[in-house]
């Protein structure tokens, strides 16, 4: 029997003229139905009517075609002579491919204006039985287009390393309907069922501890511009685990940084940002790239040391100059573990090369184009033993014209941007934190403390260890302070502004205190505002 039979039905017709095209210049025979049919024919492209095989047309307003037991018996033989034998007695073909794509249900799903009913009807039956079928027999299952060219070259090739080829096919076939599945699952239990099918897409030579093996990235179904596997290796060798973690903190500080400008000053400034272990360690804003990039690496030199930088445009020569040597003795070189930009200049990379080239340099031009709607709003998810925790994202941005926003004494536009700022760095550091920064620069970030108070007194020493004064500066806090301990420390230390949550019960003693000091204090709700991250 002729095992060349294909049987086509997708969703989304382009391009599957030209692989029909492809596969009859093959040897193949091609069923199909419907809209499929009509625009393979419609290229010119023999095609015969599935319903051939099942005895009948398409019935019940088209919702069952290819749920038959012809159709699957085709795609489910095995390739024994009892099953070949059976194929030949009911007249059924042996089907060889299976090439198929499902309803839009997760398009339907987010779409405005969707309800329960439309979601039903783009719920597809056929299309994942299909595939699972395929996908258990082992045939040529193509379920995204991007594989349709892999697949006419492979035939072309001879069909090499087959087994493998294939079972790579079934594997995502298997995966694509489980997403799909998901989906479906998590709507209609409104929460109940959750999860994530993610692709590997980079291996890391361990995790987080040398021990920790195998570790991986996994991708999902995102169309996020700034999802980590968008970002490109220029150079260097693959990010580590620990790299990609801080890749992630990078991106939440920056896309705070530049949602809570945009919104409060309608732009976005230039921004370069150091973390270390994900908490920021060095940030600067302004409009000068190579002074703000100064700033920063001198932000915190000694945490810096091993860190991963991220700024939001170009890497010149001089900014790659200024990144290693700003502030070193003479001779010497600052080690970065990596830099994450929009773009290199080509002049750079080898100005940037680390022995062993473990400087990554990652670039992503989606960088140069943050504002107030690249924050990521997906949920977030987290292992606890037996099972995982789910929240929405961290999204909260500080809005100076907050009616709920209360202001004890008024702060001047510098003390407010240095607010923005500090905000947006210390909701993105391990809670609990506190923020100091003057005139656009991150002078001590106190983060990942069990008492306020000690998150005031690390962020002023780590202040004063960089050789920074925090005399004049701004302070945030990322919930209220319980005690006015805390804001003394502050207060003593030359901090003239504080931005912080209420909801303490000594909140007047707070406020009171600040007042007798001539100290500007603004207060968002801590329901609103509070600012804990990574918990």
């Amino acid at each position: 029997m002729n095992r060349k039979n294909a049987l086509i039905s997708v969703y989304n017709k382009d391009g599957i003229a030209d692989f029909a095209r492809e596969l009859v210049a093959l040897g193949w025979t091609l069923y199909s139905s419907g809209g499929t049919a009509r625009a393979i024919e419609a290229a010119g492209v023999p095609v015969q009517d599935v319903a051939s095989l099942v005895g009948g047309e398409a019935i019940l307003g088209h919702r069952v075609v290819t749920l038959s037991r012809e159709v699957h018996a085709g795609i489910l033989a095995r390739d024994v002579a009892e099953d070949w034998a059976e194929l030949e007695k009911r007249g059924i073909p042996w089907l060889g491919l299976v090439c198929v794509d499902m309803y839009p249900l997760k398009q339907e799903i987010q779409k405005d204006g969707s309800t329960s009913e439309s979601i039903i009807e783009q719920t597809d039956i056929g299309g994942p039985t299909m595939l699972r079928s395929a996908a258990k027999s082992r045939r040529i299952v193509v379920c995204d287009g991007a594989d349709r060219p892999r697949v006419i070259e492979w035939l072309k090739a001879g069909e090499p390393s087959a087994e493998e080829f294939l079972t790579e096919l079934a594997a995502k076939a298997e995966a694509t309907v489980a997403d799909y599945c998901l989906a479906s699952a998590t709507y209609h239990g409104q929460g109940k069922y959750t999860g994530m099918v993610g692709e590997r897409t980079l291996v890391c030579k361990y995790g987080e501890n040398g021990y920790q093996v195998p570790a991986a990235l996994y991708q999902a179904n995102s169309e996020d511009p700034l999802a980590i596997h968008r970002f490109q290796l220029v150079a260097g060798t693959d990010p580590s685990f620990n790299n990609l973690c801080d890749t992630e903190r990078l991106l939440q500080t920056a896309t705070h940084i530049a949602a809570t400008f945009d919104v409060n000053r309608g732009e976005v400034p230039l921004m370069a940002i150091a973390v270390k272990h994900g908490n920021a360690c060095g940030v600067a804003i302004g409009h000068n790239a190579i002074e703000l990039v100064r700033e920063m690496v001198m932000g915190d030199p000694l945490a810096i040391f091993g860190g991963l930088v991220l700024l939001n445009f170009q890497v010149t020569e001089e900014v790659a100059d200024t990144l290693l040597t700003h502030g070193m003795p003479e001779g010497k070189r600052r080690l970065l573990d990596g830099i994450i930009a929009p773009s290199f200049d080509d002049r750079t990379i080898e100005v940037l090369r680390r022995k062993g080239d473990k400087c990554r340099l990652i670039a992503n031009p989606a960088l140069e184009k943050l504002n107030r709607h690249s924050l990521d709003v997906a949920p977030r998810f987290r292992y606890v033993r037996g099972g995982l925790l789910s929240q929405p994202n961290y999204t909260f941005i500080l809005d100076l014209n907050d009616p709920e926003l209360a202001k004890i004494g008024q702060a001047t536009l510098q003390q407010e941007n240095d607010m923005l700022l500090a905000k947006s760095i210390g909701d993105t550091s391990n809670s609990n934190t506190i923020v100091i920064v003057r005139n656009g620069v991150l002078l001590g970030n106190g983060v990942g403390q069990q008492a306020r108070v000690y998150g005031s007194q690390l962020a002023i020493t780590r202040a004063e260890t960089s050789q920074h004064s925090p005399m004049e500066a701004v302070a945030s806090s990322d919930s209220f302070f319980p005690e006015t301990d805390g804001v003394e420390a502050l207060t003593q230390a030359g901090v003239k502004a504080i931005i912080s949550t209420s909801g303490s019960v000594r909140d007047k003693e707070v406020i009171k205190f600040c007042e007798e000091r001539g100290v500007v204090l603004y207060l968002i709700p801590d329901k609103n505002g509070r600012g804990f991250f990574g918990h």
